[in-house]
């Protein structure tokens, strides 16, 4: 029987940063996630769990090692390619919901189809209406983020990194400026989700409460990544 093709994988991942002293960040990092997958990652700040996050985003190249994301090597894909590799098979959620105010609601979850081709076909424009309608922003779909509550921007950016249908999503902290009760909502939300799609998530939190929810529990530290 033919293996998985992994969400993303690396071997043997190390990032250092050159500088007036140089300073590596990740020490040799082996991960393989599948589709499916929702994984916590913990780490303390300066832990390198954002510099992981952004090798495997394709947003920083590693300094040794590959990285592969849904079957493409990163080392293989130059600058476009590697912009085609985001915009395609990688979504992303921040902290700070990054929506543009001169767009509606559906215009900012429809930005990465956009960028992609331009113009939004009906079918797609159907499919993010029925994201937004999945969870719960049906009645704000012409509505600038300024009339959004913070807990409806993240949902919206939720919706905007799955609009490209992508095979992983990479989530820093989304839910770290919240109130806790939209924190556990839209943290719920990113569970049914991944079991719905089958969409690999891995996602950046300090809540332990949270990161017990997911299928598997990594920690960095120094560089070096450990499971639970």
């Amino acid at each position: 029987m033919a293996e998985t093709v992994a969400a993303v994988e690396t071997v043997g991942l190390k990032k250092t940063y050159f500088g007036a002293v140089p300073t590596q960040v990740l020490h040799g990092i082996d991960l393989r996630i599948e589709p499916g997958e929702l994984v916590s990652l913990l780490g303390q700040s300066g832990s390198g769990k954002s510099t992981l996050l952004n090798c495997l985003g394709a947003l920083d190249r590693p300094t040794e090692g590959r990285v592969i994301v849904a079957g493409d090597d990163l080392a293989d894909l130059d600058d476009d390619e590697l912009a085609d590799l985001r915009n395609a098979k990688v979504g992303f959620i921040f902290q700070f919901h990054y929506l543009q105010d001169e767009f509606t609601c559906l215009e900012n979850a429809l930005m990465p189809i956009t960028i992609r081709s331009g113009r939004p076909k009906p079918a797609e424009i159907d499919r993010v209406v029925a994201l937004l309608e999945r969870v719960g922003l049906g009645h704000r779909l012409d509505s600038p983020p300024t009339q959004l509550s913070g807990g409806e921007q993240q949902r919206t950016a939720v919706v905007r990194a799955l609009s490209n249908q992508p095979r992983l999503v990479l989530a820093d902290e989304p839910t770290g400026n919240l109130d806790s009760k939209s924190s556990a909502e839209v943290f719920e939300l990113i569970h049914e989700i991944n079991e719905e799609t089958g969409v690999a998530f891995v996602i950046v939190t300090h809540d332990d409460r949270q990161a017990a929810q997911g299928d598997r529990i990594l920690r960095i530290e120094d560089g070096l990544l450990t499971e639970n």
